[in-house]
């Protein structure tokens, strides 16, 4: 399917006893953010959590270089950090930089 890049993006979906799963890859690099997020939400609700991971080098697995994977379990619930430990809470991006700059040009 088009992605909303501009990229063209093949997607793969599967079930596998106690996983959701599911591969994006593009022809000449990985999948971005924005494309990441199109497809999470094309195969699970918005409140849902899906994760891609980051496994022992020792279990990397790679038969496509442009390949990235989301992955749910359905057998338990995925632990997330507390929200203030990744920003502050309802703080946007450009708000977030003001704020930033501040306590920068303070230090």
């Amino acid at each position: 399917m088009q992605g909303p890049c501009g990229c063209q993006l093949k997607i793969i979906g599967f079930v596998r006893p106690g996983w959701e799963h599911v591969s994006v890859s593009t022809p000449r690099r990985s999948p971005n953010w924005d494309e990441m997020c199109l497809v999470k939400d094309l195969f699970w609700d918005q409140e849902e959590c899906v994760m891609q991971l980051h496994p022992p080098r020792s279990q990397y697995v790679n038969n496509s270089r442009y390949c990235l994977h989301l992955w749910r379990p359905t057998r338990q619930v995925i632990p997330l950090p507390p929200a203030a430990f990744v920003g502050i809470v309802g703080l946007g991006p450009s708000e977030a930089a003001i704020l930033f700059a501040q306590m920068s040009a303070v230090s």
